[in-house]
């Protein structure tokens, strides 16, 4: 795996000698930038294992460069260069969070001795940050695949920083459950967890649950109410299917984000309050906006560090583990010895689009648990009429058409949506793949 390294000079001449020094070396690509603006658009865009930029530049120099990278969630080492006679300002660049710098003219030898050095303790540290990231997510749910794993490491990566998070999936793909993860992995774990659902209640009680209220604000309002945020305060708030709030309550929202203090409905006084927010939605917000169904500076607001959650059929090799799983858990629940799945059930399961994703995955098993015969968990037909409505399994070329389909989402994911790339991974040639994505919709 390749680690990409990011030059920032105005002067062309230092760029193309720091890409012919470092791509000397296996396994670096050198990515060029002219300005500091032109950089830190790289970095928030693609990202980058390390950043050489000079501290000299028109526009945003190379001081401002570094704050503004260092403030990202997931930031990159930043070497700098400076022309000789400036140590000073070097110095001041060491102070703010860059991990070296090189006075012009630079020593080739010396440069790559620090870049090679420092891009292998980035990948020991984002191995160890993989790592870490799965032990977290794997407290709360059970995985084997590459999306999932993806999944861990940013969770991994944002866990310790108080910045707000908007975990995006369709309904039953865990999204709570990784928002647990989030919490666990924090510096708030020890204090509260509190979680809201926006869309169980009007705008008018939404907005005195999340804010409180005081006596007398509303018809029914006896006594005072604290509020979910007061609740929250010093931990974290989790707002699920925040795309059903109201617009009035989502500009109270914004209020708070803004300028961390709620008002109780009814108050004329503002209080301070200290809560990190993980927002969640199975909606597509951005496209809410456009409709002017959510307001814009919300939605940039709550989306800081954007996480996805692939749904199911896009992770089929996930839904034998977590079977397994919820088969032994439930016969743990109603006191049963050991159980096992069928091949044909195994087979059955693995193929299944899975519309209400792993929370589907999870009722389908407990049913079939609770009605075994024995301690083989099989094709059960009135079970999985329970389910679909269907009263025998799907025959064995649908099942192999669900697979195939899933495969092909997998893949264009993992490519970014690059159709040549992905007709390369999956063995055809592009006209199979055009035509396979035309048969199952996904052109």
């Amino acid at each position: 795996m390749s680690s990409r390294v990011l030059v920032v000079d105005d002067d062309r001449a230092v760029r193309y000698t720091l890409r012919a020094i470092l791509e000397e070396h296996d396994g670096i690509d050198v990515v060029e930038a002219p300005d500091g603006a032109a950089g830190l658009a790289l970095v928030q865009d693609e990202g980058a294992d390390l950043v050489i930029s000079d501290l000299r530049m028109p526009g945003l120099d190379g001081l401002a460069l570094l704050a503004a990278i260092t403030a990202l969630p997931a930031a990159p080492p930043v070497i700098v260069i400076t022309a000789h006679g400036s140590e000073r300002t070097a110095v001041e660049a060491m102070k703010r969070g860059a991990l070296d710098y090189f006075a012009k003219p630079f020593d080739p030898d010396e440069i790559s001795r620090v870049v090679l050095r420092t891009l292998e303790r980035q990948r020991l540290a984002s191995e160890n940050l993989r790592l870490r990231g799965e032990l977290a997510l794997a407290r709360t749910m059970v995985f084997t695949s590459d999306a999932m794993r993806r999944v861990a490491e940013r969770v991994a990566r944002v866990a310790p920083r108080d910045v707000t998070v908007l975990l995006t999936g369709e309904s039953g793909t865990g999204k709570e459950l990784v928002a647990r993860a989030l919490v666990e992995s924090s510096p708030r774990k020890a204090r509260p967890f509190v979680k809201f659902n926006a869309a169980a209640l009007p705008r008018e009680l939404a907005e005195a649950e999340l804010f409180g209220h005081v006596r007398g604000a509303f018809t029914g309002a006896d006594r005072p109410r604290r509020g979910l945020f007061r609740e929250a305060d010093g931990g974290t708030l989790l707002l699920d299917e925040v795309g059903e709030l109201d617009l009035a309550v989502q500009a109270a929202l914004l209020r708070v984000l803004q300028e961390r203090e709620i008002r109780p409905v009814g108050s004329d006084r503002a209080e301070k309050v200290d809560v990190r927010l993980i927002a969640a939605t199975h909606q597509d917000l951005l496209a809410m906006v456009r409709r002017g169904d959510f307001r814009e500076d919300l939605y940039y607001r709550l989306n800081v560090v954007p996480l996805h959650l692939p749904p199911l059929r896009e992770r089929p090799e996930d839904a034998l583990p977590l079977a397994h799983h919820f088969a032994e858990r439930a016969a743990r629940r109603y006191g049963l010895g050991d159980v096992r799945l069928s091949p044909a059930l195994e087979a059955t399961l693995v193929a299944r689009p899975w519309p209400g994703n792993v929370r589907e995955l999870e009722n389908l098993i407990e049913r079939l648990v609770v009605f075994a015969t024995g301690p083989t968990l099989d094709v059960d037909p009135l079970v999985f009429a329970d389910d679909h409505g269907a009263t025998e399994a799907p025959p064995l070329k649908e099942q192999v058409a669900r697979f195939e389909k899933g495969l092909i989402v997998e893949a264009l994911a993992r490519c970014d949506g690059n159709q040549s790339e992905t007709a390369r991974q999956l063995g055809v040639n592009r006209a199979t793949l055009l035509d396979k994505l035309a048969r199952y919709g996904l052109r």
